[in-house]
């Protein structure tokens, strides 16, 4: 039961974060990419990008820097992330 409520909250943040009122800062975006992968994929799973792929490796960087978390924790963690950046942006 209290797992089913965490994977309602998160399911529900997920959605909530696309109705931010204005997009996050790309530091807290990549943050919110690796909660979410981690949740949803578990360790990052995927070889690095190459060199000229900035954005990439970024996203693959903060996935791969939550490697070893539980991912009830990520979700938890991401659940908090989405709380924070709507207390602080607001949503449309």
């Amino acid at each position: 039961m209290l797992r089913d409520t965490a994977s309602s909250r998160f399911n529900n943040a997920a959605i909530a974060v696309k109705e931010l009122a204005a997009q996050p800062e790309d530091e807290d975006l990549l943050e919110l990419y690796a909660l979410y992968k981690q949740s949803t994929v578990g360790d990052c799973n995927t070889e690095r990008p190459g060199m000229l792929d900035f954005k990439g490796k970024a996203k693959w960087d903060a996935w791969n820097g939550k490697k070893s978390m539980e991912q009830e924790t990520a979700k938890e963690e991401y659940i908090a992330k989405v709380e924070a950046l709507i207390a602080s942006i607001g949503k449309k």
